[in-house]
């Protein structure tokens, strides 16, 4: 750290250096002709520095791609805000459902109408019956989809395409999620399509589908298993 202090300290000097050099003799520059065309400026007729074609041109990308920069991250945050918002909502729908099969219902109708996804749906590993409208899982299978203990999967994920039945054919990508319900605990997933494949991807986080899934569980917990 010392090291490292001591040397900007000495570049700052130098620099310092330079400035007042140029101050006291800006002729230097004015007169060194290679030198002001290397860094894109030029005189005019009454001995005013000019910036040139190249200068210009210097500037107006650094503006350009600082204008690109501020637009994706204003379209970043306000993509953001709106999955929040659309969250929200969906989580008052989900709370109001009635039983199992229509909280399987109500999450399908809002992956398609709320969120623009293909379907969703609710699975349930054995040995047991599940719900009405829930898709049962051999034990085990919720590891062989998403991973030994993993809690989330994104992205293209052909070995939970038969999750979605005779659905999957317009499935690209998901975005699948751990469940655990009742008490002694059964694994569970609820997994979400959707059409084109780079809807969703392994590196996007998952913490509003995860934040979904914890309001799915509690809500289906409310009724006792069939």
């Amino acid at each position: 750290m010392t090291d490292l202090l001591r040397t900007d300290a000495h570049e700052w000097a130098r620099d310092e250096a330079i400035r007042a050099f140029l101050r006291d003799r800006p002729d230097f520059l004015r007169d060194d002709t290679e030198l002001m065309q290397a860094l894109g400026v030029r005189l005019d007729a009454a001995n005013v520095v000019d910036f040139g074609p190249e200068a210009l041109s210097r500037f107006a990308r650094a503006h350009r791609k600082e204008t690109s920069v501020r637009r994706r991250l204003e379209a970043t945050a306000r993509a953001n805000f709106d999955a929040q918002s659309r969250t929200h909502e969906a989580v008052v729908e989900v709370i109001a459902a009635r039983n199992h099969s229509d909280l399987a219902r109500r999450l399908d109708e809002l992956a398609r109408s709320h969120f623009g996804l293909s379907s969703a749906v609710m699975a349930l590993e054995g040995p047991d019956r599940v719900p009405a409208g829930w898709r049962p899982l051999v034990e085990g299978q919720a590891d062989l989809i998403l991973g030994r203990g993993k809690p989330a999967r994104l992205g293209v994920v052909p070995t939970a395409l038969g999750l979605f039945g005779a659905a999957a054919e317009d499935v690209g990508s998901l975005a699948l999620v751990r469940l655990s319900l009742w008490a002694p605990a059964r694994t569970g997933v609820l997994a979400f399509g959707a059409a084109d494949p780079e809807t969703f991807s392994a590196d996007m986080g998952h913490e509003l589908v995860d934040f979904l899934a914890r309001v799915v569980e509690r809500t289906a917990e409310r009724w006792p298993l069939p």
